[in-house]
């Protein structure tokens, strides 16, 4: 599950193994490895994967299903679009 949900999140942020290694400082092939379950990210790198894209190490783990969004530093107004946008998508899939 870890590995499927590293693969999902960095394709849904459009990064190649390469960006994301950039990142978090290391090699395409460790997150290669990461991604095809051959090992997994040291408990430090585990928390920097979840911490760079803003999701619980629950989430990443597969324990929980819920993806919050972080909306640090937004404005109450900011935060009511985010809900109608978020709402109107929600609604769009009935």
């Amino acid at each position: 599950m870890l590995e499927e949900n590293i693969k999902m999140l960095r394709k849904s942020f459009s990064l190649s193994q390469v960006e994301l290694a950039h990142v978090l400082g290391v090699s395409k092939q460790c997150v290669s490895n990461w991604e095809n379950g051959y090992i997994q990210p040291s408990l430090d790198m585990f928390i920097k994967i979840a911490q760079y894209f803003n999701v619980s190490t629950d989430y990443l783990l597969g324990l929980s299903k819920s993806n919050p969004i972080s909306t640090d530093g937004l404005s109450e107004k900011e935060i009511a679009h985010i809900k109608l946008i978020v709402q109107d998508m929600l609604a769009n899939k009935k």
